[in-house]
């Protein structure tokens, strides 16, 4: 009867996963073993006020911050070089997590003198990453609760209706806030069944799952991050916005969802405008310039990222190195500019 039971069970989880599957776009569509890089480990944030950025996502977003974590001299002389860093900048290193569920590892530099910032504005249109998104289960809740604490949007919380895979319908409730050193933060839930874009706490927040970006050469950026990192398209829509992004009513913009194979979150979101003309700020979009200016990737073979990026012709940074990161451990990494100019670091599994 056991046997029968768990049978019974077991299938009805199957069908369960099997019906998600065949309704969700971002769904996994290969295998994790088939994966030659993993799901975004963690973003690199510069800042001047490390009192703001606790605020936004420690007391708004209910992430838990780590720090200030030690960093010898040496290990500073290494990422210099991995990251490009003049010896005349100086930073505190500190990590924000979620530590009851995964989520990306937020790598917080305070800077010890304010360097540019990528953004210059919270105009939409400005090239680069726009922002980390928060998968949550209490959106309305999580709104209120960033306007309490003095951040604001673009616009109100925005409810939208999504076509399935199927061709249901489902709701979505999201609010795109503006955090510190123009980064902003989206909190999203997905309504009507859907599973969320990211592992929740049993208080309903979550993330970050995901980080998105502004670009003008899709075709370019969906190269590098097939081909050379290994990565899947699971959605490429032309979708148009009613203005929650900060762009007028009507705009239309490509957007891409790129996973890991396998993954189910820690993706990456690319917004092309199709009928607005997004721009450079002019400031390079890499540490140590304020704001998000890198991406974190964990891979199994990085000998073989590093040979599909050369055969490319993309920029690398600097070779492979081995040593002790206290934001990853014990690793071998290199970096690299994505076609967007934007610093990418892979680090051996």
């Amino acid at each position: 009867m056991k046997k029968i039971l768990f049978i019974c069970l077991f299938l009805s989880g199957a069908q369960a996963v099997l019906a998600q599957a065949s309704r969700d776009s971002q769904a996994p569509r290969s295998a994790e073993a088939d994966a030659l890089t993993g799901q975004l480990y963690g973003a690199t944030i510069c800042t001047a006020s490390l009192e703001e950025t606790r605020l936004f996502y420690e007391k708004g977003f209910g992430m838990v911050v780590r720090g200030p974590i030690f960093t010898s001299q040496k290990t500073k002389a290494i990422e210099r070089k991995l990251y490009d860093i003049p010896a005349s900048i100086d930073w505190e290193l500190y990590v924000l997590e979620r530590p009851n569920v995964p989520s990306l590892k937020v790598r917080v530099l305070v800077l010890n003198k304010p360097t540019p910032s990528i953004h210059q504005s919270w105009n939409t249109l400005e090239l680069g990453v726009l922002a980390l998104g928060f998968p949550n289960a209490v959106q309305p809740k999580l709104d209120s609760t960033m306007r309490r604490i003095g951040f604001g949007s673009w616009a109100a919380m925005n409810t939208y209706a999504v076509e399935a895979l199927d061709k249901s319908k489902y709701t979505v409730y999201e609010t795109i806030f503006n955090g510190p050193d123009f980064v902003k933060g989206v909190g999203i839930t997905r309504g009507d069944g859907m599973d969320q874009l990211g592992p929740l706490e049993a208080n309903g927040y979550g993330g970050p799952a995901y980080s998105s970006v502004v670009v003008d050469n899709s075709e370019q950026i969906i190269d590098f991050y097939v081909n050379v990192m290994g990565y899947e398209i699971r959605a490429d829509r032309i979708w148009e916005t009613s203005g929650a992004l900060g762009v007028p009513a009507g705009t239309k913009y490509r957007f891409l969802t790129a996973y890991a194979k396998g993954a189910r979150w820690g993706h990456l979101l690319f917004i092309e405008f199709k009928n607005q003309t997004a721009y450079e700020t002019g400031v390079p979009k890499k540490v140590p310039n304020r704001g998000v200016g890198m991406w974190t990737f964990p891979c199994k073979n990085i000998d073989e990222v590093l040979k599909r990026a050369k055969a490319k012709n993309y920029k690398i940074v600097h070779e492979p190195l081995q040593y002790l990161s206290p934001y990853y451990g014990k690793r071998r990494a290199f970096t690299m500019l994505a076609p967007n100019g934007f610093l990418v670091e892979v680090f051996q599994q």
